[in-house]
């Protein structure tokens, strides 16, 4: 089973995983708090189990496309232990998220260096340790290539011809334009460097994904633009990341494979590659953070917790996240901790340091309660911790992670 999978056979062995029922998270974070908890100091839990089913819901929708895990969204050790033992391959964008997966055992073919500018210190890394795909959108980019790993398999990154209206759009960074592709191709095949297919990538956290017709005609347009150069045929078509578990997976997944049954029906031996991140770890985390502080203002709550927007919370600036909580009142209320029919109040949420955009919510409503209650966010394994910082001598990167599997 999968459960045997992460206890018994991967590196995971040596770590406690908690079995939990369906829905069994917040009684799990009561008996953490209660037992292992008397700092009260912020802490994850990440449910294995939430993984596990988004991979098995990823591989039935989308059966062709080889899976790579965009590291960059949450790097934590024991996640990328799992998703190495389950077999995803890694879509990495510096030299130490390479050797961070490579660390774990991970095979460099298993690797994808998907960033279209690099230093040249990380591509002679990529040559000697044998990471072999890399992305590019310029001509500078190919000269580094040619000059540091030359055997390198390229993948041309595009622009999408249109917006995604996501919470991070990347095409004012990266992306060849279409009239510049050709040039592009021209100064590859001069240089003898391998380019074996297109990337693109509609923005991180799409909220429209029509784009994805745009694009997949634009990646088709290259790969005959490469024909007709006499360069041999390409062969994988990247469609980056961007994904969202729930309904907008659905969505997007419709149009992606209409617009590739449309495109690419009649391309033998087409390899499909997706980089989703907050896909997978989003919904597999949910912290725990202790109220350090209170305010009354007539009928308003004030509250600070000891994480913020410089930790844990950085999804708010990183990645325009909505978050949300709920009540763990363990101390003011151990009877109820969940405050089940226990009147609510507005309130706010104050991250702990010294600046006011720390604010995590506002005309939230809560239940009365107290310094050294807690409080609980669901969805928080995407851009947050990973993009923390130190300021004011916070430091997310050393807050606990609990592990967790539950029956989904």
């Amino acid at each position: 089973s999968s459960i045997e999978l992460f206890v018994m056979e991967s590196k995971l062995r040596d770590k406690r995983v908690t079995i939990l029922p369906k829905n069994g998270v917040t009684d799990f974070m009561q008996t953490i708090i209660l037992e292992k908890q008397p700092t009260k100091e912020p802490f994850f839990v990440l449910d294995l189990g939430v993984v596990t089913s988004l991979y098995d819901k990823w591989t039935l929708t989308l059966p062709m496309v080889r899976t790579f895990y965009a590291v960059k969204c949450n790097p934590e050790p024991t996640l990328l232990e799992a998703m190495a033992a389950i077999g995803f391959n890694f879509d990495c964008a510096s030299r130490a998220e390479i050797e961070s997966v490579m660390a774990l055992g991970v095979s460099p073919d298993r690797i994808i260096y998907a960033n279209p500018c690099k230093a040249e210190s990380h591509i002679k890394y990529a040559a000697r340790v044998g990471v072999n795909v890399t992305t590019f959108d310029s001509k500078n980019e190919l000269d580094k290539i040619r000059k540091w790993h030359p055997k390198c398999a390229l993948l041309v990154r595009i622009k999408p011809p249109e917006d995604s209206e996501a919470s991070s759009p990347l095409g004012s960074k990266y992306g060849a334009l279409l009239e510049e592709v050709t040039p592009l191709l021209q100064a590859a095949q001069a240089a003898n460097l391998s380019v074996i297919g297109v990337s693109f990538h509609i923005g991180s956290g799409a909220t429209q994904y029509h784009p994805y017709r745009g694009a997949v005609a634009a990646a088709k347009t290259v790969f005959q633009v490469a024909a007709r150069l006499g360069m041999p045929r390409m062969q994988v078509l990247d469609i980056g990341g961007g994904f969202t578990a729930g309904p907008q997976f659905d969505q997007a997944t419709s149009i992606l494979k209409e617009a590739i049954q449309t495109h690419f029906n009649n391309e033998p031996g087409l390899t499909v590659y997706g980089e989703p991140g907050r896909f997978f770890a989003q919904s597999a985390f949910t912290l725990a953070a202790t109220i350090i502080g209170k305010r009354v203002r007539g009928d308003m709550r004030e509250y600070w917790i000891n994480d913020g927007i410089y930790g844990s919370f950085n999804c708010i600036l990183n990645d325009h996240a909505t978050v949300t909580c709920s009540a763990l009142a363990c101390k003011s209320n151990p009877g109820n901790p969940t405050c089940n029919g226990v009147k609510k109040y507005v309130s706010t949420v104050f991250g702990p340091t010294c600046d006011g955009l720390d604010t995590l919510l506002i005309g939230h409503l809560l239940p009365e309660l107290e310094v050294d209650d807690w409080l609980v966010f669901p969805n928080m394994g995407a851009y947050g911790a990973a993009c923390g910082s130190r300021f004011n001598g916070f430091d997310s990167s050393a807050i606990m992670t609990y592990l967790a599997f539950s029956n989904n």
